[in-house]
């Protein structure tokens, strides 16, 4: 028995901010002193750093949850599945719905939970909960799916992943630039065929790393330091990234048996466009090859960073042909990897 993904689905949300749109903002250094760079510079420079050109933002009135029951929906038609069969619904995210102007976070009851009440579910054995990882949380949900059916446990999950960043940024911080909206999901079912989960490998790093994204107060020091947004040790994430990423995927490509002259297409987390390079070409140094032409697809120059929805939605859009220069044929090995606060790593080798 082989475990595989039968369905997808994703939610791009329709408000496009481009790097124009920061035009002005007044960003601020960590202490509170005016940046001494105009915003132009700023936008140029990020972009060279980051290669997102403009990013998605939900409507006011939609909630995380909101955004990925669209995505499930269209997931569980893809898989033509009835939903009262699903046995788990493991729901991805970080910031739980933070609803437009609010200073709170609601996660009560848990985003699964209103998924299932979204969908109509009605079977109580279909058990509903979300996952905190960081952004590698959509892939350990994959593996948690995997292990529950190979235990028994389950014959049909739904795995999503979503996030609503835009409101846990703070607006005088550049890195506010990075961050995203969107939704991913899928179906993960058992298969007689041999396609599926071949490996899988996760760790979660927290002696010296565990602080290197943390809840912060903003860089305007007028704001109430009551009010928390999402901020980041760029540099120290830069580095463990670059550190413990490829020697994650290396080891999961060696449980699974495959060369890695068999890989097909490598969807890595899209944090940051210079990073994730970076990862691979270090990846296939330690196969002491050179990066394969095209074996990136690459989603974060028009969606920017939507943490768990990432690679959900990266591989939603390869497997439906909605990548330009990229697709994917029966048969094909691809690994999913990615990083994230805690600091977690985690990667998948996958035959489609």
């Amino acid at each position: 028995m082989n475990i595989k993904i039968t369905g997808s689905g994703s939610y791009i949300p329709t408000e496009v901010v481009s790097n124009i749109d920061f035009a002005k903002h007044v960003f601020l250094n960590d202490d509170g002193t005016p940046f001494p760079h105009p915003n132009d510079v700023v936008a140029q420079k990020f972009l060279e750093i980051t290669g997102i050109q403009e990013r998605r933002y939900v409507k006011d009135d939609l909630l995380t949850s909101d955004i990925a029951t669209i995505a499930a929906k269209i997931a569980i038609e893809d898989a033509k599945i009835d939903p009262e069969t699903l046995d788990y619904i493991i729901m991805a995210h970080n910031f739980g719905n933070v609803k437009k102007g609010a200073i709170q976070s609601d996660m009560l009851p848990s985003l699964a939970a209103r998924v299932k009440h979204d969908l109509r579910i009605k079977n109580p054995k279909c058990v509903a909960y979300d996952m905190l990882f960081g952004c590698p949380g959509w892939v350990e949900s994959v593996i948690q799916a995997w292990a529950f059916i190979k235990a028994g446990m389950a014959k049909k999950c739904l795995v999503i992943g979503a996030e609503t960043l835009s409101r846990v940024v703070d607006l005088h911080d550049r890195d506010s630039m990075i961050y995203s909206d969107g939704a991913g999901a899928t179906i993960i079912e058992a298969t007689d065929d041999d396609s599926g989960i071949l490996a899988h490998e996760s760790a979660s790093f927290t002696y010296d790393e565990a602080h290197y994204l943390f809840f912060g107060n903003s860089f305007n020091t007028e704001h109430d330091p009551d009010v928390r947004y999402i901020k980041m040790y760029g540099r120290k994430i830069y580095e463990f990234a670059l550190s413990e990423v490829p020697k994650a995927m290396a080891a999961c490509l060696e449980k699974s048996g495959v060369d890695i002259s068999q890989v097909k297409k490598v969807l890595i987390h899209q944090a940051n466009e210079k990073m994730d390079e970076a990862i691979i070409q270090r990846f296939y140094r330690i196969y002491k090859q050179q990066t394969p032409e095209g074996i990136m697809p690459m989603s974060i120059h028009k969606l920017g960073n939507s943490s768990v929805a990432t690679v959900p939605t990266l591989y939603d859009l390869l497997i439906k042909g909605n990548l330009e220069n990229h697709s994917l044929s029966k048969g094909d090995i691809i690994l999913f990897a990615s990083v994230g606060a805690g600091m977690n790593v985690n990667a998948i080798v996958y035959k489609v």
